[in-house]
């Protein structure tokens, strides 16, 4: 199961599992964001590589413009996760 919601504030809320059965649908959100952004993981328990990559390359579109993705509330292990792909100088990572 996997929910993706944008608050009036331009936050994106993800929760559940986002892999590649979910990311055609993430996809539809993220290539909306044209700015700096906000991404709350709280309610997110896995990501799998093609979750990883939807991320990645919402990134680099974005630093391209000037602009960047910001993750918040990430569990230990998909920190984790960031840190041994190393995403985590990639991204900015707040708790």
């Amino acid at each position: 199961m996997f929910d993706i919601s944008r608050d009036t504030d331009g936050t994106i809320h993800l929760e559940g599992r986002l892999d590649a059965s979910q990311v055609a649908g993430a996809k539809e959100v993220f290539s909306l964001v044209d700015g700096a952004c906000t991404v709350d993981f709280a309610g997110l328990s896995y990501i799998s590589s093609a979750g990883l990559g939807l991320l990645f390359a919402t990134q680099k579109r974005l630093t391209d413009r000037g602009s960047e993705l910001t993750l918040a509330n990430l569990n230990p292990h998909i920190r984790e996760v960031f840190s041994i792909a190393g995403f985590d100088n990639i991204f900015t990572i707040r708790e």
